[in-house]
């Protein structure tokens, strides 16, 4: 399955439709796919259902850093493979949800042959790699096939998809070049999560807003995603801009959060945790930050999504007196009249704790920079010391998930196609994607409803339980959603900006001699 940029859904692209689905009792789901009879490797050699399990396997292969995907698909217990049609298999999956038929194929396919000639892996059954402890003795198949993985140079490991790496250098440039002979381009009509139309796709990485921005007026670039606000007005306000460029702004899934790490003992409490998150001036943020086009929201499902947005809830105000009165009902006082002394408490078996904050972001960005700061001096008012510590974009995540912060700002991304919140709260997900450390058997209980939702209503009715739940709890605090900005040479057609990252459909691009029309937020 892909998503289809046009219409901002999931659809068949190696699978030939749809899957079936059939409900085994009240607790197992089996999903039936076939993939597309033209399907091939870049070798010639058809794609599989032996390809499917093999990638499934790999998930919980030992020694791969696939600990999201282990979280995010481990609802697939087996694959049933079709004794008579080697391209047709079933999926069978713990439980039954609403959102099976999607997640469930939602995951690049990897060619057995070229990892595993040897077909190491089929000694194993997938729920007895799911069922490995961490702990467990290393096996020498498991060892090898990770190995052989980890060995492909990038670029070098066989694909089914229409473009293959041909050149790239950290942090500068990745070119791609469709390939001659490409399966998907047999199906007629083509449909557009299979349609690849630029020959060649050039990825330039550009710091810097204002040089990206003199590199798309020069004609260097054709499209510049994700423009900082401010330059997105100054180039719409130049009127050679205008002459060349064209210019789309549309809400995004991609909201920013404050989050804490509940690990900390001065950050254990949520009541400690609700007071800080009214040192944010959100509204402020927004007009600072995204020139006023942001959407403040009170939890990480968009504002956009009404059958499934909170609206009963309120956004947390910012309000430094009721932030200082919270604190002081949590315990918290000054230590003396000095300026910089700091807060503390003394909990019940005589420990002293500071409330002194660390707050880590990705360096290179500035609306992150503007709300560390925001945040640092409305706290300082109330006797809370922050320190801003801005962390390089490589090892930012690592840090996160080592523990190494009180408190940091970024941005998750959404879709309006699922919703799966064991990587990032459930209690499985500790010391991996769960970096703020919260989970709570009630909070595991209701992620694990939301998963196995089976009517769009019940599904509602869980996930606005579940946002009240995360603003009772406060491990985060949701901020505000960002608008996608795109600008482009105003004679390309076929760039489809929506909601969904990067903001345009990539492969769907086209030149034209008729400019496009300009459009505006």
């Amino acid at each position: 399955m892909h998503s289809n940029f046009s219409t901002e859904k999931l659809e068949p692209a190696l699978a030939e439709d749809y899957p079936t689905t059939q409900y085994i009792g009240d607790s197992l789901t089996r999903l039936s796919y076939h993939i597309r009879s033209v399907a091939t490797w870049d070798d010639g050699r058809p794609v599989l259902a032996t390809d499917v399990d093999f990638t499934l396997k790999l998930m919980f292969c030992p020694g791969l850093p696939n600990e999201t995907a282990q979280l995010e698909f481990d609802f697939i217990r087996a694959l049933i493979p079709d004794p008579n049609d080697p391209r047709h298999f079933t999926l069978e999956c713990r439980g039954q949800s609403l959102e099976y038929p999607q997640s469930s194929g939602e995951f690049f396919i990897v060619p057995e042959a070229a990892v595993d000639p040897k077909g190491l892996l089929r000694r194993f059954t997938l729920a007895e790699l799911q069922r490995l402890p961490p702990n467990a003795p290393a096996d020498s198949a498991l060892v090898r096939v990770a190995r052989q993985y980890q060995a492909f140079a990038p670029g070098a490991l066989p694909g089914c998809g229409p473009y293959q790496l041909s050149a790239w250098e950290k942090d500068r440039y990745l070119t791609f070049r469709r390939k001659e002979k490409w399966w998907g381009s047999k199906i007629q009509p083509t449909p557009f999560v299979l349609q690849a139309r630029p020959s060649q796709l050039d990825f330039v990485i550009i710091p810097d807003a204002s040089t990206a921005s003199l590199a798309l007026q020069r004609g260097d670039l054709d499209v510049f995603p994700q423009v900082p606000a401010r330059e997105f007005a100054r180039l719409q306000n130049s009127s050679a801009a205008r002459a060349k460029l064209a210019f789309y702004s549309v809400p995004s899934y991609d909201v920013v959060t404050a989050g804490f790490n509940t690990r900390r003992p001065a950050l254990a409490d949520a009541l400690t945790r609700k007071a800080l998150g009214r040192c944010f001036d959100t509204a402020g943020l927004i007009k600072a930050t995204q020139l006023g086009a942001g959407q403040q929201t009170v939890g990480i499902i968009s504002p956009l999504d009404r059958a499934n947005y909170n609206d009963s809830l309120a956004p947390l105000p910012f309000d430094l007196t009721a932030a200082a009165a919270m604190l002081r009902q949590a315990g918290w006082r000054r230590e003396s009249t000095a300026d910089d002394a700091g807060l503390v408490r003394t909990k019940a078996q005589g420990e002293l704790q500071r409330l002194r904050l660390v707050v880590r972001y990705r360096a290179e960005e500035s609306t992150f920079a503007t709300a560390a700061l925001q945040f640092q001096a409305a706290a300082a008012s109330i006797g809370v010391a922050v320190s801003l510590l801005p962390t390089e974009a490589g090892s930012f995540a690592a840090t996160l998930k080592s523990g190494d912060f009180d408190m940091y700002v970024r941005t998750l991304k959404g879709n309006p196609f699922m919703f799966n919140y064991v990587p990032l709260y459930h209690s499985r997900a500790l010391g991996q994607s769960n970096v703020t450390g919260f989970s709570t058997p009630a909070s595991d209980r209701l992620i694990d409803a939301i998963t196995r939702a089976r009517t769009p209503k019940r599904k509602s009715q869980l996930l606005r339980r579940f946002q009240t739940m995360l603003q009772t709890e406060a491990p985060i605090i949701p901020l505000f959603f960002l608008p996608t900005r795109v600008a482009a040479n105003r004679n390309l057609t076929g760039l489809h900006v929506n909601s969904l990252k990067p903001g345009f459909a990539i492969t769907t691009v086209e030149r034209s001699a008729v400019p496009s029309p300009t459009t505006t937020p």
